[in-house]
């Protein structure tokens, strides 16, 4: 098997910025989900208003925001991430610019909880607020999480302590992701710090929609695309795997939601076939007992130690080195649905 394709998501729940080659670190892909639009809410609680975390399934719209990313070439690069919205069918596009490690003196900090594990993160301010508001026609806050991260919260979590490769990467990593210690943590990713999914799988996904439509794996949000497996859902046993001299261990099952039903031409569900997708998964992937409703496709992953600041390239090899027999249950409290 080989690694076909490798994605990075620099704002969650934006559109992905396709990689062909990635630094990997304990909390994903170096720049992977290091920020997040968050929506004002106006109420009568005591503070006045509070921020709900924007999704796709509850927020389709995101999905017509789309990003590039321009890396650091040296430690004194902060990086750049481009940012393009339009509306749908139309050819006026908006354009915005964002320094991938924001100078954050001055910013507010803000309390933000996704799945039960709260964080802190900055307020980017009113630039980068009033931006994304007019685009998407209400306010919201573009929040940068800067060197704060979420506890990881499944029983199969990693618990070791990371090692350092020395030089300007791993300098860098230091500043976005904080100090190293033995916690599993990630950033605004929804659970693990690394999505595997199978393109092989992703062929029965699309058997599932008329003759000349197929599924887009985008829509799944993966980080790691291998390709060439001997056959459909082999990947829900894996338990761990191996890309050039690094392992990733593949802890729990990525439980799907409406998210995978959106046009992304339209930023709305889908009103075709591919709207119902969800639906057709349904019938015969809900394999996790801790996902009662949710079908499967994909697997949560996690860097074993030593692999830190190491690099992975679309047309690596992927090995798996090691395998279950049994489904994995899924056991995030407060996300996991028990059958």
């Amino acid at each position: 098997m080989k690694i076909s394709q490798l994605y990075t998501y620099p704002v969650k729940s934006l559109r992905e910025t396709p990689i062909s080659e990635a630094e990997v670190s304990r909390h994903g892909f170096l720049y992977d989900r290091r920020f997040m639009l968050l929506k004002v809410h106006t109420d009568d609680s005591p503070s006045g208003c509070r921020l709900k975390n924007m999704h796709v399934a509850d927020f389709p719209a995101l999905t017509r925001f789309l990003t590039n990313i321009k890396f650091p070439e040296d430690d004194d690069d902060v990086g750049e991430l481009y940012i393009n919205w339009s509306k749908p069918g139309s050819d006026d596009v908006k354009s915005l610019t964002v320094p991938l490690r924001p100078d954050t003196s001055g910013l507010e900090l803000i309390e933000i909880t996704m799945h039960s594990s709260p964080t802190k993160a900055y307020d980017m301010g009113s630039k980068y607020n009033d931006w994304f508001s007019s685009c998407l026609g209400y306010d919201v806050v573009f929040a940068y999480l800067g060197p704060y991260l979420r506890k990881v919260l499944m029983s199969t979590r990693p618990i070791r302590q990371p090692k350092s490769n020395g030089g300007w990467l791993s300098s860098i990593t230091s500043t976005i992701l904080g100090s190293a210690n033995d916690e599993e943590q990630v950033t605004f990713a929804d659970g693990a710090a690394y999505l595997v999914v199978s393109e092989t799988s992703l062929q029965d996904v699309s058997s599932r929609l008329p003759e000349g439509q197929e599924m887009d794996i985008t829509k799944f949000r993966p980080n790691i695309v291998v390709t060439e497996a001997d056959k459909i859902w082999d990947e829900d046993f894996w338990h761990e795997i191996q890309i050039g001299d690094i392992k990733i261990t593949l802890a729990q099952n990525c439980g799907r939601c409406k998210s995978i039903n959106i046009d992304y031409a339209t930023g709305a569900p889908g009103k075709d076939q591919t709207g119902r997708i969800l639906a057709k998964l349904q019938k015969d992937r809900r394999i996790d007992k801790g996902a009662k409703y949710s079908p499967v496709f994909g697997r949560y992953g996690f860097l074993v130690s030593g692999g830190e600041g190491k690099r992975i390239a679309v047309g690596d090899e992927v090995t798996v080195t090691k395998r279950g027999t049994e489904y994995t249950k899924f056991d995030w409290p407060g996300v996991a649905i028990e059958a």
